[in-house]
């Protein structure tokens, strides 16, 4: 459906910023949810942001709003996470992932059963 790559990763600290980007191929027409999501080491996997390709509505766990902001350049079929003020709990292997399935979601959910299509992730390390 859509192939998903995923760059940008890196070690900062605590503080810094950065900006992870996923490109996308494939049939990216039919994408209509598109998503972060980040593994902490010995945790579970959690949503961290999603964006509706359409009205570019976008939704964030309470642990990110207000530093991490999703968004999405069409021309160049590419999803970005901005990360600024990152903390040493930001510390995660971070996901793009895709909703190419129907039915249709609307908000897109920080549910990761709701994605089918991932990238493979990309480490973002913050220092105490």
């Amino acid at each position: 459906l859509v192939q998903l790559v995923e760059s940008g990763g890196g070690s900062v600290q605590t503080g810094g910023s950065l900006t992870l980007s996923c490109a996308a191929s494939g049939d990216t027409y039919t994408g209509y949810c598109l998503a972060w999501f980040r593994q902490p080491p010995g945790m579970e996997r959690e949503g961290v942001a999603t964006i509706v390709t359409s009205s570019l509505t976008t939704a964030y766990a309470d642990s990110v709003k207000g530093r991490f902001a999703i968004s999405q350049d069409s021309a160049k079929s590419t999803l970005y996470l901005q990360m600024i003020s990152l903390k040493p709990e930001d510390t995660a292997i971070y996901f793009c992932a895709a909703r190419t399935r129907l039915p249709f979601l609307f908000p897109c959910p920080l549910n990761a059963t709701a994605f089918d299509s991932w990238g493979q992730g990309t480490q973002v390390t913050v220092s105490s």
